[in-house]
């Protein structure tokens, strides 16, 4: 088993953790996000939008081990496809392929 796999709560797997759509993410465009607990370790909880770095690390967070609500909550459906071309290499090849999948990135 996987260290992935270990992350993906339910029977789903990474599938029943995925957004549907695009059109599900309704995360915000600019601001700071302060990332809950089960998602983040001390000291790196706060993500300033406006700093691609932070913002892809933030989206990498998410991805890797949110739920379906956290994505939703979380992650910009724009921002997330500029950043895709970046953001699609440091992910494990199942979550990468998921979301190009499900999401439509890198199309």
């Amino acid at each position: 088993m996987s260290l992935t796999d270990l992350l993906l709560p339910g029977r789903g797997g990474l599938s029943g953790r995925l957004p549907a759509s695009l059109d599900d993410l309704h995360g915000p465009r600019q601001g700071v996000v302060v990332l809950p607990r089960h998602l983040s370790r001390p000291g790196l909880r706060e993500f300033d939008l406006s700093d691609d770095r932070l913002r892809r690390s933030l989206y990498g967070i998410v991805l890797t081990r949110g739920r379906r609500n956290d994505m939703a909550r979380f992650v910009n459906p724009r921002l997330l496809q500029e950043d895709w071309p970046l953001l699609r290499s440091s992910l494990e090849p199942k979550i990468r392929r998921g979301c190009e999948r499900r999401l439509r990135l890198g199309r």
